[in-house]
């Protein structure tokens, strides 16, 4: 018989190149974008500009304000309220380093010693977020209240006579003091650290530890040299939202504090709704705002990371 021969085998078809995607097409990502970019400019790019205005604004609330570009309310504000301000980046940051403390070790235990308790204990974390930021509040002046356990045990510890003599207590008293104020923002922002560092831990790869440990790395070498490290990226983002949210927090401070522990945000607000003179208080939350923002960037260019959970 006949053998078919390649040069007797029939030509390939011509393959047709592939035709473009159609324009229509392309146009499907900005238009799922659409109602996100519509929401941010509606809600916050129009109240941003509506405050800028009111901040360079004069007049008062029954003659009417007009813009007349007076910047100095920027200084003024700056300079009768910098106490303030400095008193508002010392209690975030006290928070943040106590969030930090007491959640990184939580967040190791549910990412690599949990087990089957790991959803148990990741309802526990978020179970605040079932109340109110309020009540949660409110129930620690209960905690905190004069002759209470908390204060009877920290008086037997004598915790409160070094609180005091570092200008956090006030005697027996911890109510009104900045140690409630700064044990309230703790509480309210600490799942805010949890997360996002149980997040980051429970990327890292078991078989680098085991690594370590083949080559005779003792438990704390491992976690400086290899977990916490890789971790950078769940704390950073953990800091972040625990520090931005606690530096203009006035919930806690009002409802713990007093008018000696009294922040910035609490300022802003007597400033809008008590005294009414909104272009003071615009000029704070725009101060407010740049502080952080610069703040947030030299922290994150420091750090060595940009990789955020």
């Amino acid at each position: 018989m006949a053998t078919v021969t390649e040069a007797e085998a029939p030509p390939l078809a011509p393959q047709s190149e592939p035709k473009p995607p159609k324009k229509r097409g392309r146009l499907v990502p900005y238009w799922l974008l659409l109602p996100g970019l519509l929401w941010l400019v509606v809600f916050f790019a129009l109240p941003m500009i509506y405050q800028a205005s009111t901040s360079v604004q004069t007049g008062s609330l029954e003659e009417g304000y007009k813009v007349t570009w007076h910047f100095a309310t920027y200084w003024d504000a700056l300079t009768e309220y910098w106490p303030q301000f400095l008193r508002s980046v010392s209690y975030a940051a006290a928070a943040t380093v106590l969030c930090l403390l007491l959640g990184y070790p939580l967040a190791y235990l549910i990412a690599f010693r949990a087990g089957r308790w790991r959803n148990l204990i990741m309802i526990l974390v978020i179970a605040p977020f079932f109340t109110s930021f309020l009540i949660r509040t409110l129930a620690w002046k209960t905690i905190l209240a004069d002759g209470g356990p908390v204060v009877g045990a920290l008086n037997t510890l004598h915790v409160l006579d070094v609180t005091t003599w570092l200008g956090w207590t006030a005697g027996d008293r911890v109510l009104a003091t900045p140690l409630a104020v700064v044990c309230g923002l703790t509480y309210n922002f600490l799942p805010f650290m949890i997360l996002p560092l149980y997040t980051s831990l429970e990327r890292i790869d078991g078989r680098l530890h085991e690594a370590a440990g083949d080559l005779y790395a003792r438990p704390w070498t491992t976690f400086r040299k290899v977990t916490f490290p890789l971790s950078m990226p769940g704390v950073v983002s953990g800091t972040l939202l625990t520090f931005i949210p606690a530096a203009g927090d006035y919930v806690n401070a009002e409802l713990l504090g007093s008018t000696d522990t009294r922040m910035i945000g609490n300022v802003i607000q007597t400033q809008f709704l008590r005294i009414l003179d909104y272009p003071t208080a615009a000029a704070l939350s725009f101060i407010l705002m740049a502080a952080i923002l610069l703040m947030v960037t030299v922290y994150i260019r420091r750090s060595g990371t940009e990789d955020l959970v």
